[in-house]
């Protein structure tokens, strides 16, 4: 049986996996960057950590062999074990033990456990399909380019030239203008007369200049000051999300089993309650914390009972 493809599998849906009686893979978010130095992007992953302290049981690893395979949960538990006991035997004599997609483990000269990471499958699923990809850097617009390309064209035209130009471009509207008033005098006098200037037109526009005028001499009264400012004043703050964070014990697949654990944690004091992850399984929750620093603080003292006691946050609804 392929336990490694039970870990993969888990790591891609949680933040926490452990093997017990050998150490716990941890998922850690590291947000997108860009390499400056290659202009390269690379996507937000999960990257994956190893803690050996981790090697209690919490019942997500064997749950889930357990119901994939079809085998009850000491059989589960057994198959757990030997998987452990081969890979110590192995690193014990030297050997470097890979877990595909995952990472490698191997002892170091000091006899303590060594692990590298597979950074080739990103376990963050938010990054489905992204990938890291180069572009081109941007330059920057050199105007002194432009300055020179222009000043080697030469001007086109000398000053003396340019005003014979303007000038000749006046006279032939005017001399045109000239020969064709005497021809059409009559035409003109009669158009003038028949027309005229519409009063209403500018009687019309001088008004609206006037109310245009009068509109924006308009003083805001003090009234209106105050009740904009009484509005303002009533605006209500914004609200705040109401985060929970749990303090998770244990995970269990049998109800019976975590409602033991509850009885423990509320003689000894605690608020210990059940809550049902999505995949079937039982959390005992010790302690149910609104602030971060709150629960992290909690997480201390009960890991000194508690190893491998680790916070869920919830959003809210």
């Amino acid at each position: 049986m392929d336990i490694t493809a039970y870990i993969r599998e888990l790591l891609f849906s949680h933040d926490c996996v452990i093997i017990p009686g050998f150490g716990g893979f941890i998922g850690n978010y590291s947000p997108a960057r860009i390499d400056k130095s290659s202009s390269t992007f690379h996507p937000p992953v999960k990257q994956i950590s190893f803690n050996r302290n981790l090697n209690h049981n919490d019942g997500l690893l064997i749950g889930k062999i357990s119901e994939s395979s079809g085998l009850n949960y000491g059989d589960a538990r057994n198959i757990v074990d030997e998987f452990v006991n081969n890979v110590r035997k192995r690193l014990e004599k030297g050997g470097k033990i890979i877990f595909d997609n995952i990472g490698s483990f191997q002892n170091n000269q000091e006899g303590s456990l060594q692990f590298e990471p597979d950074p080739s499958v990103n376990y963050y699923l938010d990054s489905y399909g992204l990938g890291s990809f180069q572009f081109l850097p941007l330059e920057g617009y050199d105007v002194r380019k432009r300055i020179t390309a222009y000043s080697d064209k030469g001007p086109l035209r000398n000053s003396s030239t340019r005003k014979i130009l303007w000038r000749a471009a006046l006279a032939v509207p005017l001399i045109a203008l000239m020969i064709a008033i005497p021809l059409r005098t009559d035409i003109f006098k009669s158009k003038v007369e028949a027309s005229n200037l519409n009063p209403l037109a500018n009687a019309g526009l001088e008004s609206n200049l006037k109310a245009l005028d009068e509109s924006i001499a308009i003083e805001m009264s003090p009234s209106a000051e105050a009740e904009i400012e009484i509005a303002e004043s009533n605006v209500a703050p914004p609200e705040t999300e109401n985060i929970s964070y749990y303090l998770i014990t244990g995970s269990f697949q049998l109800k019976e089993n975590a409602d033991h654990q509850v009885g423990i944690l509320r003689s000894e004091g605690y608020t210990a309650e059940v809550i049902t992850a999505p995949n079937g399984f039982f959390r005992v929750s010790a302690i149910r914390c609104n602030d971060l620093d709150e629960a992290l603080i909690n997480r201390e003292i009960l890991l000194k009972k508690y190893p491998g006691t680790w916070v869920r946050k919830q959003n809210p609804i």
